[in-house]
């Protein structure tokens, strides 16, 4: 397994949160990535299928068995692997030190 150097691309950082919580197949990523950011973060197929290769390749998703009834025998559906939650965990992680500096800094309103 390769390192990935942080900071993640925010498309790379919403194709694994888009896995955090269920394995999805190519399309349902790019659907759950527009409509949490309603419309900031777009995943094109090239983006999408390309960061699906090498996250694959290094170790950070894997191919799930999961099918849906009635859906279609030539989607593939990938999950988290361990070292992909760890990946996602360091980035959100370094995404909430960059705000929390941001509020003290008086960029952001500091939460209530």
């Amino acid at each position: 397994m390769s390192d990935i150097h942080q900071p993640l691309s925010p498309a790379v950082f919403h194709i694994l949160l888009a896995l955090a919580d269920e394995d999805r197949h190519g399309y349902a990523i790019m659907q759950d990535v527009e409509a949490r950011t309603d419309g900031m973060v777009r995943v094109g197929p090239g983006m999408l299928y390309g960061s699906i290769k090498w996250l694959l390749a290094d170790g950070y998703i894997e191919p799930s068995a999961r099918r849906a009834r009635q859906d279609d025998e030539r989607r593939r559906y990938y999950r988290l692997t361990a070292a992909g939650r760890a990946l996602l965990k360091a980035e959100a992680a370094r995404l909430e030190a960059a705000v929390s500096l941001a509020r003290s800094r008086r960029v952001l309103p500091r939460r209530s």
